[in-house]
């Protein structure tokens, strides 16, 4: 691939999930350390856009609206956005129908488009039939337009006040919830229960984190084992990564905070039912397991927590 100019403008593309773009840091470590220079803006989605201005490796943020098939006058605006941009160079690394549809949006005179879409100059063929993490078929695609590794990404940025929470002195972080969508991605609230009660012999507290939609599922444990801390809606994303750093291990359903968790360096176990492959969607880090179950209610709460991944201190 032919060298930009140092000032040139990129654009990198990826709009969500909350575990997708977490999967995705260590690629967008290594687009700006390719790209020292460049000014670079990323384009996701509205829940993501304060947690991409504190990114280090981005410039600008660009909201995606995602407009719907029928919102002409926001296709319209986002045509205009794109094609006024200046971008010498777009990573797409959502890879999706819509955003090759942003690729035709740019036509023509499209720049140089790292992605899926059929007529871009780095076409990545087969990309999503890789039996491989995501975030290694990611870099394995960057790797293959002169994009290199650039190994884990610092993320001291990433930490927000907790010494107000009230933590335990010793604690294992829970994951009760997730996406309502997906009642199979949960393990039964009993269950982790159980395990916050065994925890709690081993000398451990048990903090429950979660968002506002959340808190049923947090409240449910917490009805069968009261000694569960509640901390559902009371952080933002930096205070979670901070939250997960305190705790000796981590434990959650197949869910977004689970790749906070991991990425930051916590010791994660995942739960995971029949439906999810854990070699393509396992959070990135250093310290990270799973247990599967095709139902997650045949997983005891013995076996998490002999499974348990614990710091050394």
């Amino acid at each position: 691939m032919a060298t930009l100019p140092s000032r040139t403008k990129i654009l990198v593309i990826k709009l969500g999930a909350l575990g997708d773009i977490f999967l995705s840091m260590e690629g967008f470590h290594a687009i700006r350390a390719s790209h020292p220079d460049a000014h670079i803006t990323l384009m996701t989605r509205a829940p993501f856009v304060e947690l991409a201005r504190r990114m280090p490796w981005f410039d600008a943020v660009m909201l995606d609206t995602g407009p719907r098939f029928y919102e002409v006058g926001k296709w319209i605006e986002l045509r205009r956005e794109l094609r006024g941009g200046g971008f010498s160079r777009i990573y797409d690394l959502q890879c999706k129908d819509r955003t090759n549809m942003y690729f035709r949006l740019m036509k023509p005179g499209a720049p140089d488009w790292c992605g899926t879409a059929r007529g871009c100059r780095q076409r990545r063929t087969g990309y999503d039939k890789a039996q491989l993490p995501a975030a290694e078929r990611q870099l394995r695609y960057l790797e293959s337009v002169d994009v290199a590794r650039a190994g884990l990404p610092d993320l001291s940025w990433l930490s927000g006040p907790v010494d107000d929470l009230g933590l335990p002195e010793r604690f294992v972080m829970l994951i009760p919830g997730c996406a309502p969508q997906h009642p199979h991605k949960r393990w039964p609230a009993a269950h982790y229960a159980e395990l916050a009660r065994l925890l709690s012999e081993r000398g451990m507290g048990a903090v429950a984190v979660g968002t506002k939609v959340d808190q049923e599922a947090i409240e449910q444990v917490r009805g069968i084992f009261p000694g569960v801390m509640n901390l559902a809606g009371k952080t933002d994303i930096p205070q979670l990564a901070e939250v997960a750093r305190r705790a000796m291990g981590v434990v959650g359903n197949d869910t977004g905070p689970n790749h906070i968790a991991a990425i930051v360096g916590a010791p994660t176990l995942v739960l995971m039912s029949g439906r999810s492959d854990p070699v393509r969607t396992m959070p990135h880090g250093p310290d990270v397991g799973w247990l599967r179950r095709e139902n997650l209610e045949d997983l005891s709460a013995e076996e998490v927590n002999l499974s348990v991944r614990m710091r050394a201190t």
